[in-house]
């Protein structure tokens, strides 16, 4: 039924038209609107609400220690469960004879448990449409590894494995299985949140920025650049950044009979699969992402704001729009100010967090390292150089987070436009937005001399910062955990401000001072993120509770629910 049946026939005096995609949103969010729960006779998966307590309890701790987009914490833990399943418990063998149900069945009532999938909400049928896409999976990975084994190559394109590597073996093992399970888990999240007004936004999204966005004519990419438009809507809308889920979205473009594959499917990209791998990574890291992220990201705020507005009532909002567009877009503005203030106290709790952190750590180091390594080579402990590397990065922190300024109105006047663009055909776009050439890589001479100069900024950025740590009399060992901690709390500057600044659309203007404050702050910054990136792969706390804690732990979970059940048939029986 076309939306324009559910509102009334009174003819608009309006002359704007609106879109034909504009209104396929409205459709979509309205059936959604009206879209019913299960039958109430529809078997469903239901676990134990006490148990659940304690593995949801689990899994607050697992993702506390381990950094992760909201987006991607569900995908993540069906990842992990099923390294643990198949890799590390041994208790399902991943080869064909592994029973793909059993699977499906234990992987499923681990997310209800750890709350990534409501209770007593699934119907038992979820269990088979997981099981089928664990069993091709588990049949590509047999035949892969028997075609590795056989060729002696393994994502390696036409090059031969060494001698060296050939030898070690479960290298090339371990990796198949890694990059296999993060596709497996893709697919099955993708299944478990399976949305059709959401898939109905991609695609009217897809469809205005393939409108909009050209090609300069010295670029080779245009058999690329739909793909890269689709990538890009999955970094920035759906928020799936990420290697696994942007692999599996291209391993379907390639492969486009893979929802329903037949054996001689699987059997063609067992063949070819280290050929499709290098395909795939040449997508995801392709040149055109970086500029194309910026325009696709403009987009996501417009279609951000415009779902806001018309979910609050999808009818109403249909109204309005054909009969009072200068209302609709006082809402359209009064959402986006709504974003901006609830990303505001998102940015505070972070805030909070993140300086209770650096303030407990710190506080730790003084006393388990820095004090003891001052006095260990025999210096002076001295109280004032310890306070300032207690409060100091956390300070910084707060104080960066006040200054932070919220998107103005000329930020809500082009989010305005941008979603007017959208919505009727007289404010569609007339010029296209032609992407920017990819810098090109400087000669050897041009990259050597700003080698020099980013060294020489480096070197005078910390040279300068240990000079005032000097002149207040810090020890080497204070100097030491100081810069640390400083290029940790400059990384997490960056990372908590980003919320505030996802709804920006438009750029500030960079004078002299933000110039002059980027040419000092990146050199701090950089080493943050290259900390981060180093700690968060050697994560002891994440690696110990995956491979030693969690195996145990959920199987007494397990164990644990299997005896509420048999308590609650003995129950039965006797009633």
């Amino acid at each position: 039924m076309p939306i324009l049946s559910l509102v009334n026939s009174n003819k608009s005096t309006e002359t704007l038209t609106v879109t034909a995609g504009a209104k396929r949103v409205f459709q979509a969010l309205f059936w959604q609107s009206r879209k019913g729960g299960l039958d109430e006779d529809t078997p469903r998966l239901r676990v134990s609400d006490m148990v659940s307590k304690m593995a949801f309890f689990y899994e607050k701790i697992r993702n506390s220690v381990d950094y992760r987009e909201e987006a991607l914490l569900s995908k993540e833990a069906i990842s992990r469960i099923l390294k643990r399943l198949l890799l590390i418990e041994g208790v399902f063998s991943f080869k064909k004879e592994a029973e793909p149900e059993k699977l499906a069945q234990s992987l499923l009532e681990e997310l209800i448990r750890a709350g990534y999938l409501q209770n007593n909400k699934l119907p038992e049928t979820k269990i088979n449409e997981v099981a089928v896409i664990i069993h091709k999976f588990l049949v590509l990975r047999d035949l892969a590894q028997d075609r590795v084994a056989g060729s002696g190559r393994f994502f390696v394109g036409d090059e031969k494995i060494t001698a060296k590597k050939k030898k070690k073996g479960l290298d090339d093992k371990s990796d198949l299985n890694t990059w296999l399970i993060g596709l497996m888990a893709s697919e099955i999240e993708e299944n478990l949140n399976e949305n059709e007004a959401t898939d109905a936004i991609v695609a009217v999204m897809y469809e205005v920025l393939s409108k909009a966005v050209k090609l300069p004519p010295e670029l080779p990419y245009d058999r690329d650049l739909p793909i890269q438009i689709y990538l890009g809507i999955c970094r920035n809308y759906l928020k799936l950044n990420d290697y696994y889920i942007l692999s599996f979205v291209l391993f379907k473009y390639f492969n486009e009979d893979w929802q329903q594959p037949t054996t001689e499917t699987v059997e063609r990209v067992a063949d070819r699969l280290d050929e499709l791998k290098a395909a795939i990574d040449s997508q995801v890291e392709h040149p055109l992402t970086t500029h194309l992220n910026k325009v696709v990201h403009q987009y996501t705020v417009y279609f951000t704001i415009l779902r806001d507005v018309i979910n609050k009532d999808p009818k109403k909002a249909y109204n309005t729009l054909e009969r009072d567009p200068a209302g609709f877009m006082r809402q359209i503005k009064e959402a986006a100010s709504k974003r901006y203030q609830e990303a505001k106290s998102k940015l505070w709790k972070s805030a909070i967090r993140s300086i209770i952190f650096i303030f407990l750590t710190k506080s730790v180091l003084v006393v388990v390292l820095e004090v003891p390594a001052i006095k260990f080579f025999g210096e002076e402990v001295k109280m004032i150089p310890l306070l300032i590397n207690i409060t100091l990065p956390a300070l910084l922190l707060f104080i960066s987070v006040v200054l932070l300024r919220l998107p103005g109105d000329n930020n809500t006047a082009k989010i305005a436009s941008g979603i007017e663009e959208v919505l009727y055909v007289e404010k569609s776009r007339k010029q296209p937005i032609v992407l920017r050439a990819p810098r090109r890589v400087a000669g050897r001479a041009i990259s050597f001399i700003f080698n020099i100069i980013y060294a020489a900024t480096f070197l005078l950025t910390f040279g300068f910062v240990i000079w005032g740590l000097d002149q207040l009399h810090f020890s080497w060992v204070s100097m030491v955990i100081f810069v640390f901690f400083l290029s940790f709390a400059s990384f997490f500057v960056i990372r908590i401000r980003r919320n505030p600044l996802y709804w920006v659309v438009v750029e500030p203007p960079e004078n002299f001072f933000t110039f002059l404050w980027s040419f000092v702050s990146v050199p701090v910054t950089a080493t943050g993120k290259w900390l981060s990136g180093k700690f968060s792969k050697l994560n002891f706390l994440a690696f110990i509770l995956d491979f030693i804690v969690e195996a145990p732990f959920k199987v007494l979970v397990t164990v644990a629910e299997e005896w509420t059940k048999y308590l609650k048939e003995r129950k039965d029986s006797i009633s």
